[in-house]
């Protein structure tokens, strides 16, 4: 199973980015996966989670407001919109995913992660 973040970069305070995860060697369909990020001295910290069904979506609320979790099930992938963006959401940003159909923020949860993306907003 292998999960793979594309979409981070450099960015001025107030753009965006969009980040995706693509999963290959088996279906998440089902299962929730969500983002995670992890900034310069902090510990790896819930960002958002959709589950299975993309219905159902969940937001940290440092990110509510400017940032939209979607999956694509057919394409086996993951998006992460990030509006409005401020320095502070500078950090790897990581995708996870797990078999069973409830969101958690706790990531120790999570099944299976990718390697991560850089994001950095500068002031």
């Amino acid at each position: 199973v292998q999960l793979v973040e594309s979409g981070g970069g450099l960015v001025k305070a107030g753009g965006s980015l969009r980040l995706s995860c693509a999963a290959s060697g088996r279906t998440f369909s089902s299962g929730a996966m969500a983002w995670f990020r992890q900034g310069p001295g902090k510990e790896r910290e819930f960002v958002a989670g959709i589950r299975g069904s993309g219905i159902l979506t969940y937001y940290a609320d440092s990110v509510k407001g400017r940032f939209t979790i979607s999956r694509d099930n057919a394409k086996n992938t993951v998006y992460l919109q990030m509006n409005s963006l401020k320095p502070e959401d500078t950090a790897v940003y990581y995708c996870a995913a797990k078999t069973s159909v409830a969101v958690d923020t706790a990531a120790i949860l999570y099944d299976y992660w990718g390697q991560g993306t850089q994001v950095t907003v500068s002031s």
